[in-house]
């Protein structure tokens, strides 16, 4: 299919130190001494713990019972004994009930044979196995996957859309997963096909990563599924720009994929849906990239989900101490930085990057000036100049009613080319989060 580099706006040349990583092939890590398990790794409801502190644990036990339509179980990363169950800080500003396990010395061999063969499977039956195993987005959205697969009534899906275009600078996660497992891959995507009922998948990935086009191409043997490339452009990765210039197709202002017959899954997600059919395998680990200017060791790791970050910074050669440094969970343009690096790393951890804090440093704030580069870059096509001034006023509703708030998707092209270093990205997201709370109490007591 031919791509038109044009296809959506808000183009923006980044320094994307993907060389750091990029040649860098998937290690494991010593195994930490304890791991902190959240009940919440994904949108929804959060799980209930199944286990209570002195009980011992399997590796791949489920420990959080997933409530609600919309949720994800829980699975012990590690054999072990479970120390407590409390609330702990799993980001910033934000805490949530975890499992304190004890990593246990002697670990069983697990999830190394094939017990099913997925051609076999019926959709019906990838569905429950991927509920059954807690699987979630895993490009950082976290959406419960299940939940995906099943469309609303009258919904239907045409297309499945791979996405491995990994627009964010420093990482590589997706690039070494296809270099490395690409087999995995398409038969993850022929799953995907099965359950969702499409008849067509399309992996896509940037055009700076032609070997793993390559090998892709090599391992498909699939005619159903097309495999190409798009621009480098950020923020291709984002789903509704992927689609975009890969369909040339809209999703609607306050709509979802599906509502365009289209499913995107993010190739962690995908290969994660091929080892739970095939090797009974939940989601207890993942590959995240380790990097930035000031890591000892920049890498790719298989991380068990609940490891702190700190020993997975300490594992990767610690952080460099001739400056000061900056840790950001994610990519430096749509993640948060942290400054308690107990914190876990969740289904949702795409990365980790040390950077020196200078590259992060916020300068003073100052008025608009109207300059309209915001504006200007915006992919979405909204205004994040008013968005900006609204939320600054209090005026949250209307940025909402008004300014089409929830169509944001966050990329921080806005505060990247704001002359007046206003940050608008975050501004954003913490109204998002405000209206969000502010309705859930409203319909809270409208129940009442």
């Amino acid at each position: 299919m031919k791509i038109d580099r044009d296809m959506f706006p808000g183009v923006i040349k980044l320094p994307y130190f993907k060389v750091l990583t990029s040649e860098k092939k998937i290690t494991r890590l010593d195994r930490p001494e304890k791991v902190r398990v959240s009940l919440k790794q994904h949108i929804g409801a959060p799980c209930h713990p199944l286990v209570e502190a002195g009980e011992q644990v399997e590796l791949g036990q489920k420990i959080g019972e997933p409530e609600g339509d919309i949720s994800a179980a829980v699975h012990a990363p590690y054999s072990g004994e479970v120390l407590d169950i409390m609330k702990c800080p799993i980001g910033p500003n934000e805490k949530a009930d975890c499992v304190i396990i004890k990593v246990a010395e002697e670990q069983p061999e697990k999830y190394t044979e094939q017990i099913r063969d997925p051609a076999e499977v019926t959709a019906e039956e990838i569905i429950e196995i991927v509920q059954q195993s807690g699987i979630v987005g895993m490009g950082g959205a976290t959406f419960p996957t299940p939940v995906k697969l099943q469309p609303p009534k009258g919904k239907k899906i045409e297309t499945v859309l791979v996405n491995g275009a990994e627009c964010e600078p420093y990482l590589t996660v997706d690039h070494r997963l296809m270099l490395e497992k690409a087999e995995e891959l398409i038969e993850g995507t022929k799953l995907l096909l099965k359950a969702s009922g499409a008849e067509e998948a399309m992996i896509y990935t940037e055009d700076n990563k032609l070997d793993a086009l390559k090998i892709m191409e090599e391992a498909n043997d699939d005619p159903r599924i097309c495999v190409d490339t798009v621009p480098t452009k950020y923020p291709q990765g984002s789903e509704k720009m992927l689609i975009q210039a890969a369909l040339n197709k809209q999703v609607p202002s306050g709509g979802l994929p599906f509502d365009i017959g289209v499913l995107v899954q993010n190739i962690g997600t995908t290969i994660a849906i091929y080892e739970a059919v095939a090797y009974d395998k939940p989601l207890i680990e993942r590959v995240l990239t380790v990097s930035g200017q000031n890591i000892g060791e920049p890498g790719n790791h298989m991380i068990a989900i609940g490891t702190p970050v700190e020993h997975v910074l300490e594992q990767c050669g610690g952080i460099k101490s001739d400056n000061s440094t900056m840790v950001i969970s994610g990519g430096p343009m749509m993640g948060v930085a942290i400054e308690d690096l107990t914190i876990p790393v969740s289904k949702g951890t795409i990365g980790l990057i040390a950077i020196p804090a200078s590259m992060g440093k916020t300068k003073k704030m100052r008025p608009c000036v109207r300059c309209n580069k915001c504006n200007d870059g915006c992919p979405v096509l909204i205004y994040p100049s008013y968005l900006s001034v609204c939320i600054e006023e209090g005026r949250i509703d209307e940025a909402a009613e008004v300014w089409d708030i929830f169509d944001c998707i966050e990329c921080g092209i806005c505060s990247y080319v704001c002359m007046s270093h206003r940050p608008i990205a975050q501004q954003i997201r913490e109204a998002k989060q405000e209206i969000k709370a502010r309705r859930e109490q409203a319909a809270e007591g409208g129940n009442n």
